[in-house]
């Protein structure tokens, strides 16, 4: 089997505390995230998904059609209990698209777009990102109103 490379400017972090989790947040914020690209592995005691994510440290000045996105893996450890609300694991062409990713009470929590977010029952943060392909090409970029 030949080896996966790395790409150059792939991601790969870790965050054990609210400070790295803001980072990562930050990251995936307007990730597009399929309901079919989330599991809980309760055997493992993890949660993963796999992100469309917007290259937000791609710099800012690039012309519209040289901004770009990739797919990006994220695993939370240590979960015991997964909670959703606004969306139904059955729905797998739904996509949802995060807004935030944040530490409440003992628990992580995942708010997307329409009121929707899955709530991590864990006792510390341990999450692990990782970039997975090249970026590619994409014109739109996220907007917020103020």
């Amino acid at each position: 089997m030949a080896e996966r490379r790395r790409p150059a400017d792939a991601l790969k972090l870790l965050a054990r505390d609210e400070e790295d989790l803001a980072v990562i947040s930050a990251i995936l914020q307007d990730a597009l995230i399929p309901v079919s690209e989330m599991a809980y592995l309760p055997d493992e005691k993890r949660f993963v998904l796999v992100a469309n994510r917007f290259r937000w440290e791609a710099p800012a000045d690039r012309p519209r059609e040289n901004r770009e996105r990739r797919l990006t893996g994220l695993s939370v450890g240590n979960v015991t209990a997964v909670r959703r609300r606004g969306f139904s694991p059955g729905d797998p062409d739904r996509i949802l698209a995060l807004l935030a990713l944040r530490r409440v009470g003992s628990a992580l929590q995942l708010d997307f777009a329409a009121g929707a977010s899955i709530r991590l029952e864990t006792g510390e943060i341990l999450c692990h990102l990782d970039d997975l392909s090249e970026p590619w090409p994409t014109r739109w970029q996220p907007r917020h109103p103020l």
